[in-house]
């Protein structure tokens, strides 16, 4: 979940409040605490008492991910001001809406064409009014990096930068070069470099290059002196992309994948911006192509949707009786505007719009959230059920579990794996066909983007890292797996599963064969082998388990290529049983 740290007298300044004085002050503290349960947050570390008044900072942990927009001082601090005075700040005047361009005077960013299968979409702002102070300086690069990092996919999908906007001359371009006849002076350098070589020689470049070292060209963001500003998303230059303390006229770009998102993520840091005393000044950002809100973009732009709720339904799900005001209320302490209520009582519809920071509506059970959250918890006391039911384990586990004692029995280990992982371990390593995996629409994280569609994988990965062990290693794991299935209501289909490896110096097929008729003996299963194809495994050293003619799993000895694609320098034999059709059969 998302740490962030914040300046103790910024926040307290943000949120209009008096500072604790120390960490003695215990009242203060427990009234942070019980607030910070708004934002689903809670205080991780106080701030160190040795520090000066301004330089303290105090660590809070987030367990939203679907709020991006709290991942920064202003932004938590706005929640919680929101939440304590119900006073919400119009941001209308800093918005565009759709069909509705504003005037951006001279401030002009131009993307050149060959930008579409590269990096093709940007947006952009200037802040001005007020100059940089230290601790503002450490809160952009802060939610600069949270943003980019968590919600931008490590800067994949969305990445920021920040330059002296007194320093450009307008119109700034965003345009595709060369890597190899293109140079400047990065960040943290005095000596120009190729774009291609900064991949292999800067540090950024190594930690980033991987998002554009396969393109044929790379992109560049020049003013209209072709001074460059940065390579997106790699780094600023070292001229017009270095923010130090004191500056006052920024210009705030943003460069991704998806439009939507980096909408929202340009929302987030603008408001945040006119929070702290900024003004906000937009600029027009022209495409050669659309970019799903037109080809002529003016941010910051309010995109998202209004939405609709029942109020009988939020009572239905909260067990309250709230009316419809009560209830618009609530929600307006979350930030939403209410722009009607059509009827009343149970039968009113509240119709809301998000604050333009905000994009996690996706239906009606998310603004009642809001307003359980806007009423506080305290207003709903806990009730005692009044059911009786009684509580037992499904078929599917008490099978499991069997499985599990029977493997233990016959000297396998068990472990426990995650069921999300990277395109790298359940398709690349293994050498399989990606076709029927299912991939994360908008992943946190690249090791958290495909569904596992095979425990083996999660097996053959603890292996990778047991060579120091004694052999033979004897794992296994039951738990589930996914696949698409067209032919399944979801689309995709969810199995228990087993899954089993031998690693040893003679862990061969014969072996696997052995332990797999060990297992469906004591199950009472009978069944019988055919010849399978599957890539994981050396040809003509598999087979397909069949019971009552229907395939119920796979063994064999995995394949040399598979191994050594996960560094694994001992011979491996594995197998994978469908538990769910052994319980059908």
């Amino acid at each position: 979940m998302p740490k962030i740290e914040v300046n103790q007298k910024l926040f307290f300044q943000l949120l209009g409040e008096a500072e604790p004085k120390d960490n003695a002050d215990a009242p203060a503290w427990e009234a942070l605490e019980e607030r910070l349960v708004y934002a689903k947050a809670e205080l991780d570390e106080k701030s160190d008492e040795s520090l000066p008044q301004g330089e303290r900072t105090i660590k809070i942990e987030l367990n939203d991910t679907n709020r991006p927009d709290l991942w920064s001082t202003a932004g938590l601090a706005r929640l919680l001001r929101l939440h304590r005075t119900g006073k919400q700040r119009d941001f209308g005047p800093l918005l565009s809406y759709p069909g509705k361009l504003r005037e951006s005077g001279s401030r002009l960013v131009t993307v050149d064409e060959g930008l579409r299968d590269i990096r093709p979409f940007m947006t952009a702002f200037v802040i001005s009014g007020k100059s940089i102070d230290e601790p503002m300086l450490l809160d952009i690069i802060q939610t600069q990096e949270k943003l980019c990092w968590n919600y931008g996919r490590k800067r994949k999908s969305i990445s920021m930068g920040i330059y002296r906007s007194s320093l450009i001359k307008w119109p700034v371009h965003y345009k595709s070069v060369d890597p190899d006849r293109t140079s400047f002076v990065p960040l943290q350098c005095e000596s120009p470099m190729t774009c291609r070589q900064i991949l292999s020689d800067h540090p950024k470049g190594r930690e980033y290059g991987w998002i554009i070292a396969d393109k044929p060209r790379f992109p560049l963001l020049t003013d209209d002196r072709d001074e460059v500003l940065s390579m997106a998303p790699i780094i600023n230059s070292a001229t017009l992309g270095a923010v130090k303390v004191g500056d006052s006229d920024l210009l705030v770009e943003m460069t991704g994948t998806d439009m939507p998102s980096l909408l929202l993520a340009t929302n987030i840091v603008a408001c945040d911006f006119a929070d702290a005393g900024y003004d906000i000044l937009p600029c027009m950002v022209r495409h050669p192509y659309d970019t799903g809100f037109g080809r002529d973009i003016c941010v910051p732009f309010y995109f998202q949707q209004p939405l609709d709720m029942g109020v009988g339904a939020m009572n239905r799900l909260l067990g309250s009786s709230l009316s419809p005001d009560e209830a618009r209320r609530a929600l307006e302490r979350m930030g939403n505007t209410v722009t009607g209520i059509a009827g009343t009582g149970d039968s009113a519809v509240i119709t809301l719009k998000p604050p333009p920071y905000r994009n996690d509506f996706l239906h009606q059970v998310d603004a009642i959230e809001d307003v359980m959250v806007g009423m506080t918890l305290e207003k709903f006391p806990p009730e005692k059920p009044r059911d009786f039911t009684i509580g037992r384990l499904t078929p599917v586990t008490l099978f499991s579990r069997k499985v599990k004692a029977l493997m233990t029995g016959m000297g396998y280990q068990e472990f426990i794996f995650n069921y999300l992982g990277s395109k790298r371990d359940f398709i690349d390593n293994m050498g399989a066909d990606a076709a029927g995996v299912i991939e994360i629409a908008n992943p946190m994280s690249e090791n958290y983007q495909f569904v596992r569609p095979s425990i083996i994988p999660s097996l053959l990965a603890s292996e990778a890292g047991s060579g120091n062990a004694a052999y033979p290693h004897r794992i296994f794991e039951t738990g589930k797996v996914a696949f698409l299935d067209p032919g399944d209501v979801t689309g995709t289909r969810t199995i228990q599963s087993l899954g089993f490896l031998i690693a040893s110096g003679g862990a061969n097929f014969n072996e696997a064969a052995g332990e797999v008729a060990a297992l469906l003996y004591f199950l009472g299963h009978e069944y019988v082998v055919r010849e399978s194809s599957d890539s994981r495994f050396i040809p003509g050293r598999q087979a397909e388990v069949l019971i009552r003619g229907k395939g119920a799993g796979v063994f064999g000895e995995v394949h040399p290529q598979v191994l050594e694609n996960w560094a694994v320098t001992t011979p491996c034999a594995a197998g994978e049983i469908n538990l769910e059709a052994l319980m059908e059969a």
